[in-house]
């Protein structure tokens, strides 16, 4: 069990898809897919939908987190996310989105691509599965 700081609640499990790169959900990431389109970054043309996406964090516009919501409306949204340190964009998007985060994880060696995790926002807490 992985100890971390509870952002949004509720429970969310995948297969972990790892970026060493912050993301920008406005302009970064296809909302009708979950695709990341933007062409600079190392994830793109990799799908995040149904995935737990672990991030350092997030950049870029405020409208990043009605992305995210209208992401979760379009079912293309993580089904969980984990950051380093999150910040207000990615925060607040999961939040009204109802999407389990988590932060500043107190061990990240076993968090690997591909990974079976589930990650509980209401303990604070990622499992490997």
């Amino acid at each position: 069990m992985i100890e971390c700081r509870s952002i949004a609640k509720g429970k969310g499990k995948g297969e972990l898809i790892v970026s060493s790169e912050p993301i920008s959900f406005l302009g970064g990431v296809n909302p009708e897919n979950g695709q990341v389109i933007d062409p600079n970054h190392e994830l793109k043309g990799q799908s995040i939908k149904d995935k737990v996406l672990f991030i350092p964090g997030g950049k870029g516009s405020t409208v990043g987190s009605y992305v995210i919501f209208q992401m979760k409306k379009n079912n293309t949204a993580p089904k969980a996310i984990i950051c380093l340190n999150a910040e207000p964009i990615i925060a607040t998007g999961a939040i009204m989105s109802d999407i389990p985060m988590v932060d500043s994880p107190s061990d990240v060696k076993d968090l690997t691509n591909g990974t079976l995790v589930e990650v509980d926002g209401d303990n604070g807490t990622i499992e490997l599965l």
